[in-house]
């Protein structure tokens, strides 16, 4: 009996090791949905559109060896007062494919309210040189929205990370 219990509790461990590996990024689709609006009838906002270079690996040691990383991307809303609108938030790999946009509609930003996409570590398919165009629109006078990307790992006891600001392109 005892033999059947730990080969049970052996197979769960296995497969829950599984299911942790096949999840991609910790933030769930469902919660842009709730944050969906329609802005058709705004219509005086100013467009923005921003580029943000973040890394799903780095080189380490050589060009042969590399890092994995976490990635967050940090959207911020730096008005005191006014909501602002996301239109787009796309992931691109290092030779500029689209991976995944994501969210397909218009989210807003309450003011000074900050919302992230994580990329897990164990997603590498961004590579070493990818990025997210990111689409906004805001309220005339209204300060532009604040993007970052923050990449972080851990390797025993050394760990590594730093930041990326977007560049306004449009």
């Amino acid at each position: 009996m005892k033999k059947w219990s730990f080969l049970f509790i052996l197979v769960m461990i296995i497969l829950s090791s599984c299911e942790e590996q096949k999840e991609l990024s910790s933030i769930n689709p469902e919660n842009w949905s709730k944050r969906a609006i329609d802005i058709s009838a705004l219509d005086s906002l100013e467009y923005g559109k921003s580029y943000l270079s973040v890394y799903s690996q780095i080189y380490n040691r050589t060009e042969h060896v590399k890092s994995n990383l976490t990635t967050t991307v940090s959207m911020r809303n730096k008005s005191e007062t006014d909501t602002i609108y996301l239109l787009r938030a796309e992931y691109f790999d290092t030779e500029g494919t689209s991976l995944r946009n994501y969210f397909n509609q218009t989210i807003y930003l309450a003011p000074l309210e900050t919302t992230e996409i994580i990329i897990e570590e164990l997603d590498i398919s961004g590579g070493t040189g990818s990025n997210f165009i990111i689409e906004w629109k805001t309220p005339l006078n209204c300060p532009e929205p604040l993007f970052e990307g923050i990449m972080t790992s851990t390797m025993g006891q050394q760990g590594i990370s730093f930041t990326t600001k977007a560049e306004r392109i449009d």
